[in-house]
């Protein structure tokens, strides 16, 4: 019979497993940003594809700036082939636009429209109201974000990634 201690040492313990955590602790925070979402008429994986392509849009001094598809997919650590159906739908409800690389025809050019632009503005609201619907100290939150970084960063150069 094994010991309280043993029990709680169990490395297959549940509550013990990091994926477990990441897991259900993004399926809670995902849910936090569903409701928020709603209005500018985005999903959270659409919304991070608007997130890369206003920072690329920040990082130009604000002017039009495109991103390959590629690009994007890098930064939001997913394969082309995920990304493709989010850039539709995207650029169906009219907030981007794809076209071909004119120096490359195999790469495809994403870049915001006016109205892609302009949801930016609408979209400002929702970190502050993420922070408030989860009621934590926005230090243990930039904390946390800081860990996440670390772990992420460890998993990819494990080879976590590779395809």
């Amino acid at each position: 019979m094994a010991t309280p201690a043993a029990q709680e040492l169990d490395p297959l313990a549940l509550e013990r497993q990091v994926c477990f955590a990441l897991a259900a602790t993004n399926r809670a925070v995902l849910a936090i940003y569903r409701p928020l979402l709603e209005p500018l008429g985005l999903t959270h994986p659409q919304y991070l594809v608007m997130l890369s392509l206003w920072d690329q849009q920040k990082r130009s001094s604000g002017r039009p700036s495109p991103m390959s598809v590629k690009q994007i997919a890098r930064t939001l650590q997913i394969d082309s082939a995920t990304l493709s159906p989010m850039l539709k739908r995207l650029e169906a409800i009219g907030l981007i636009t794809r076209a071909r690389n004119t120096a490359d025809e195999r790469s495809t050019d994403v870049q915001l429209t006016d109205a892609g632009a302009e949801l930016r503005r609408r979209a400002l609201d929702i970190p502050a109201a993420v922070i408030e619907r989860l009621g934590v100290d926005v230090a243990e939150l930039e904390h946390l974000h800081e860990v996440l970084t670390r772990i992420n960063s460890a998993a990819v150069a494990a080879g976590a990634l590779q395809s």
